[in-house]
């Protein structure tokens, strides 16, 4: 387990339960009073931290390396072996920092599609750091055509800094591909479900965030502009991310008071990376509910529910 800079108390304890589960294993001395004080401690340390994380800790708890990321969730959500993947926009390319297919949850069928990140170092390459290419998005409009031909359920995850800034991304129309998403998503006749289970910045957030219901998990967040870039422009450094992330609204109870988003899915104490099972769960119940709620729809009242919502969002009274 990795721990960010202001989970170290929790780390010195859980050092601490270790070398006492230690001592008692090699000297045989019955120290389970003494382990059970420290995981007490351990807990109350646990709710102390997470129940005050300023924006921008909870910015980093986004980025922790072993949060799940989308392909965790489709894995741990999916029905065993259900996840077809399906691959290409027809026009260019295939993007691997977007990712999408068919599968089934409970029986359900499903068109999932969300950004992903890598693991190593190669596969971040390979995955852009989760930055999708115009490609990548004309992939997600493509399957989200397919899944309206047969009336199935689109859910997608986000979990992107942001679209890919690259000079080619441009060159193919990288403004243009998010536009089209936006514009398409609206008017679609199948009902749409988008959640954030990480970092949701900006247009490439809103390139598949365009939702009948929109949500995030407990511990990301959801802005215009990362906090670094945002502190870049204004200040000219690094140095004010954490007044950058203060001044952006950015976390789920930012956005939920803003009538932004419509819930925040609840995470295990200390983030999803400490029980994924949970998290998982969590998501995938809210996914079959919402299927249930909406599944006596129209495609026209679909429609129109999503165009008002969004329309909604922004407007100011003095």
């Amino acid at each position: 387990m990795e721990y960010l800079s202001f989970e170290l108390p929790i780390k010195e304890l859980m050092d601490q339960y270790q070398t006492c589960s230690l001592v008692g294993e090699e000297s045989g001395v019955d120290v389970k009073l003494a382990c059970s004080q420290i995981e007490d401690k351990i807990l109350e340390k646990k709710k102390e931290i997470y129940s005050n994380l300023t924006p921008w800790q909870r910015v980093q708890l986004s980025r922790h390396p072993d949060r799940p990321y989308t392909l965790d969730y489709i894995h741990g959500m999916a029905d065993k072996g259900s996840f077809l993947e399906l691959h290409g926009d027809r026009n260019f390319a295939d993007d691997p920092a977007m990712i999408g297919g068919l599968i089934t949850l409970d029986g359900q069928r499903v068109m999932i599609i969300g950004t992903q990140k890598g693991r190593t170092t190669k596969e971040r390459q390979h995955r852009r750091f989760g930055m999708p290419n115009p490609e990548g998005y004309r992939k997600a409009l493509r399957l989200m055509k397919l899944a309206e031909k047969f009336n199935i359920p689109v859910v997608t995850l986000v979990d992107t800094p942001g679209a890919y800034p690259g000079l080619e991304a441009e060159e193919r129309g990288q403004g243009e591909a998010i536009a089209r998403n936006i514009f398409e998503m609206v008017q679609l006749k199948t009902p749409i479900f988008t959640y954030i289970i990480g970092e949701g910045a900006s247009g490439g957030a809103l390139g598949i965030g365009v939702g009948n219901k929109v949500y995030m998990l407990e511990n990301t967040w959801y802005t215009v502009i990362a906090p670094e870039s945002c502190s870049s422009i204004l200040w000219r450094n690094w140095d004010h991310k954490e007044d950058a992330a203060n001044a952006l609204n950015l976390t789920p109870k930012d956005a939920l008071r803003e009538k932004f988003i419509d819930g925040i899915i609840e995470e295990p104490l200390g983030g999803a990376h400490y029980d994924q099972e949970t998290t998982y769960l969590n998501l995938k119940n809210s996914i079959l509910q919402n299927i249930k709620a909406f599944s006596k729809f129209t495609g026209q009242e679909l429609e129109t529910q999503r165009q008002d919502k969004f329309i909604a969002m922004g407007q100011f009274k003095g």
